[in-house]
């Protein structure tokens, strides 16, 4: 096999260059999502009107079980036709956060359902309101639940935002696409991009794996 990984390092500025592309998208979805998850997440814990639940249970239904690209290309091509017409940036954004918000949803509302129903007596014997009791006494232990699987969502995130090429955004996969468009060496590129997401997502791992341990000691 006759390979050249010259090719990679003569365009390693674009492919960091993209690399950090890909960074800045995966984390402002990733904090949009938690926004959504932790909105859905919450309401769904707790008694709601039937027609809210309805909703939410829709947006999660929907979400949940239709392909990122489909919805992706809903947004950015679809919503166009009926009025609402939105830049690449933002309808790549707006995809990645509700799509991961629906799955981060029910990890937020694990999360709080496993806290102990005493928790909420307690606090509230205490002269606690809901709200109260759900900011200041419920959350912060769902928090430490939540944390990894949140972790691990971060790192799924991370790996879709690849599907944002398809809406001509120049991250990594579709800066890796246009160098093989150019070069023709498809092994080379493209096992340098998994081995930049692999990088990426090891980073991840590691930053849990520390969050996780100083969040035990806190509740040493």
């Amino acid at each position: 096999m006759d390979l050249n990984f010259n090719i990679v390092l003569d365009n390693i500025p674009y492919l960091i260059k993209a690399t950090l592309v890909t960074i800045r998208f995966t984390f402002l979805s990733f904090v949009f999502a938690i926004i959504i998850a932790l909105i859905v997440g919450i309401l769904r814990s707790y008694k709601i009107p039937k027609a809210l639940n309805i909703v939410l249970s829709t947006y999660m239904e929907i979400f949940r079980g239709s392909p990122l690209l489909i919805q992706l290309f809903l947004i950015y091509y679809g919503l166009p036709s009926i009025g609402i017409a939105m830049k690449s940036d933002t309808a790549a954004i707006i995809g990645l956060a509700l799509n991961s918000g629906a799955y981060m949803s029910e990890i937020v509302r694990s999360a709080i359902l496993s806290v102990d129903k005493g928790q909420n007596e307690a606090a509230f014997s205490f002269g606690f309101t809901k709200i109260q009791t759900i900011t200041y006494v419920i959350i912060p232990q769902a928090v430490k639940v939540a944390v990894p699987p949140l972790m691990n969502s971060f790192s799924g995130l991370l790996k879709d935002s690849s599907l944002i090429s398809v809406i001509s955004i120049t991250e990594l996969t579709r800066t890796g696409n246009l160098i093989y468009s150019k070069t023709y060496r498809p092994f080379e590129i493209y096992l340098t991009l998994g081995l930049f997401y692999f990088m990426m997502t090891y980073a991840v791992s590691l930053i849990s794996k520390i969050i996780e341990r100083r969040s035990r000691k806190w509740s040493a």
